[in-house]
């Protein structure tokens, strides 16, 4: 497995059940249900990308993204938006991009999510 650690945030349990069936044996994912606390779980981990879903009722992913970004500690790990909003030939339309950030779309395949993640990897 890598040592590349993942912040998955979503509101949906079976979200992050998924994800983690999906990405745990590339990854070392954190996953986080509540996204009013994010911020305090990547402050604390320092992830190398965050995963985040757009559509959460009591905060959305572009609040979440405003929290990480105001601090110093988090505003440059790389975000990624997860959203079931648009299809994978959608974001494949949108050059990769969702809501002015690095989107993959949660019906994305196996290759299709690995390879936006690298994508978005800060390189050494």
């Amino acid at each position: 497995m890598s040592t590349i650690r993942i912040l998955a945030i979503d509101d949906d349990e079976m979200v992050l059940n998924y994800l983690q069936r999906m990405l745990g044996n590339h990854y070392q994912l954190i996953l986080c249900a509540e996204p009013q606390v994010a911020h305090v779980i990547a402050k604390a981990e320092l992830p190398d990308l965050i995963l985040c879903d757009i559509d959460m009722p009591e905060m959305d992913g572009g609040a979440v993204l405003a929290a990480l970004a105001a601090d110093v500690h988090t505003a440059t790990i790389p975000f990624v938006y997860l959203t079931a909003m648009v299809s994978p030939s959608e974001v494949q339309a949108l050059d990769g991009i969702v809501g002015g950030r690095p989107g993959i779309s949660k019906r994305a395949n196996l290759a299709e999510m690995i390879a936006a993640i690298e994508a978005n990897l800060p390189r050494a």
